[in-house]
């Protein structure tokens, strides 16, 4: 969680409190609306808020977040 934590204080306070709320979202299970897929050959979702990808797994019913990318070519590669 550090990881995630450091990467959102080098985000604009627009994109943090953005991102937040979207992760607030995810992890109280409100997913209606919000644009999750399953990557494919992998355990991973990924939840697209604007140019960010928050990816996370299942573990039970508990969502756990593994990482926050900003979208590019690199972005799914080494899952």
């Amino acid at each position: 969680m550090d990881k995630i934590k450091k990467f959102l204080e080098k985000r604009t306070k627009k994109e943090r409190v953005f991102l937040i709320q979207k992760l607030t979202f995810l992890e109280l299970g409100k997913l209606d609306g919000l644009n999750i897929v399953k990557i494919k050959n992998s355990d991973l979702y990924r939840l697209k808020v604007g140019r960010y990808r928050i990816l996370f797994h299942l573990e039970g019913n508990k969502i756990i977040i593994d990482d926050i990318r900003l979208r590019d070519n690199q972005t799914y590669t080494n899952l």
